[in-house]
């Protein structure tokens, strides 16, 4: 992969970005993705970046600016929402260069904590999670009750 790049995403990217959304997040339609997609990069506290070999999009990082996040010390934290790669260019440094490019938008912001998390039984995201450095900090099993 000799032609790697990232940059930041933007309203041109929608459609692609998407796309790349509906591979990660399956329970909504590209179409939801692209509508959801419109209406958050109006926001100044979220950012998308998209990782190309030559022309072709092969992985995106998503994160946002929150008041706090679980397990972190301080306040506001740049929170990693998802980073999903093509399977044909995982492990080969794409995925810890996404990460890269949200951590230096946190330094460029003041912030020096990115927060994140994964589903519990998401033993692939934890094990990316510690290779680009994070460290688990506490894990949570959420409980609802539905009242008729």
């Amino acid at each position: 992969m000799s032609e790697l790049s990232i940059r930041r995403a933007d309203k041109k990217d929608l459609q692609s970005w998407a796309e790349m959304r509906s591979l990660l997040w399956r329970d909504h339609t590209c179409s939801d993705h692209l509508s959801e997609l419109t209406g958050l990069l109006r926001q100044g506290s979220f950012k998308g970046w998209l990782a190309f070999n030559g022309e072709k999009h092969i992985g995106f990082a998503e994160a946002s600016i929150r008041p706090f996040a679980n397990g972190c010390d301080s306040r506001p934290v740049v929170f990693l929402e998802g980073v999903w790669v093509d399977e044909a260019h995982r492990n080969a440094g794409v995925g810890r260069k996404l990460v890269s490019a949200v951590e230096d938008w946190a330094k460029s912001n003041g912030i020096n904590e990115v927060g994140s998390d994964a589903e519990f039984s998401n033993e692939p995201s934890h094990i990316c999670h510690k290779k680009w450095g994070f460290e688990e900090v506490e894990r949570v099993v959420h409980f609802r009750k539905k009242l008729t």
